[in-house]
């Protein structure tokens, strides 16, 4: 009888890198996102950026020859789009409005203790200490930052929408994690175009302009999250979920803040108060705890 071999383990630079790249990017964009509001109405934004990502992806899947995905792994394309570019884009878009790019990225943390919890759920991953203790010293680091942030009122629509944005990005994961392995270009094209009709129907629904924009201040961010965002760090963040577990994976969360609070005070000149960079420096050691707690299956694939 034949054996069957199991994929090839990606290379441990290679995942590294992917992690650090998807890091750096996302905590720019939450950055990005504050100025392109400032210029386009939000969902409208977040719809153009989709209507962008979608063929592009696409035209770039079928150049390299990736195999579209059809059945199960199209279903969870759809659902990973759903909850990412339909659900989590338009409360993120919307949220920064009125909430401060570092503060966002903050929120954003709470991503790996949700998808350790979601994971668990759904019976991808086992609930282990050293995760949900990484995940609990990066949270003690995002209350501290949090604390030394808040310093004017918030509305409070706002600060829902942004936790529910985040909830919604977690879940997103773990629904593409379920499904079967697929072209991680594929699916964010797939998920894009899922997401491009539901923003398009919530900014409709919210009588947003829909004009082009016609300046470099309009067209700058939103070109910017298109490439690096939707093109770049979603794909990698793709990948790196058929690579390493989804809870590992998830620790971009908790990096992204220190990037985006340090891009928030210089260019939109945010305060950065020492509790923000003593609660830095707590996310980043549980960060540090969480990846060494999972650090005996970096590399593998894994095992449905």
């Amino acid at each position: 009888m034949p054996t069957v071999t199991a994929p090839p383990p990606a290379p441990r630079a290679s995942a590294w890198t992917a992690f650090g790249v998807c890091s750096l990017i996302w905590g720019s964009t939450f950055l990005f996102i504050s100025i392109g509001n400032d210029a386009v109405p939000p969902v409208w934004a977040a719809t153009l950026r989709l209507g962008l990502a979608a063929p592009l992806l696409s035209a770039i899947a079928l150049a390299m020859r990736h195999p579209f995905p059809r059945g199960a792994a199209l279903r969870a394309a759809a659902w990973y789009g759903f909850w990412q570019f339909g659900v989590s884009f338009p409360l993120l878009y919307w949220g920064q409005t009125r909430f401060p790019s570092g503060l966002t990225a903050v929120l954003y943390a709470t991503i790996p203790l949700t998808t350790a919890f979601l994971a668990r759920a759904f019976g991808l991953e086992r609930l282990e200490t050293a995760r949900l203790a990484g995940a609990a010293v990066a949270l003690a680091g995002v209350a501290l930052i949090f604390s030394g942030q808040l310093g004017a009122d918030i509305p409070a629509a706002s600060l829902l929408a942004i936790v529910l944005a985040a909830t919604s990005a977690a879940l997103s994961g773990v629904l593409f994690k379920r499904g079967p392995r697929q072209s991680p270009l594929w699916a964010n094209a797939a998920g894009a175009m899922v997401g491009f009709v539901m923003c398009l129907v919530v900014s409709l629904a919210l009588g947003e302009s829909h004009r082009l924009p016609v300046t470099a201040a309009g067209w700058g961010p939103i070109l910017y999250l298109t490439l690096a965002g939707s093109i770049g760090a979603f794909v990698l963040f793709a990948w790196l979920v058929s690579h390493w577990p989804v809870t590992r994976v998830s620790f971009i969360g908790v990096v992204t803040p220190v990037v985006a609070l340090a891009l928030g005070a210089v260019v939109r000149h945010e305060r950065l108060t020492p509790a923000s960079l003593a609660g830095s420096a707590l996310v980043l050691g549980g960060v540090v705890l969480g990846l060494r707690g999972s650090a005996g299956g970096a590399g593998r694939p894994e095992t449905r």
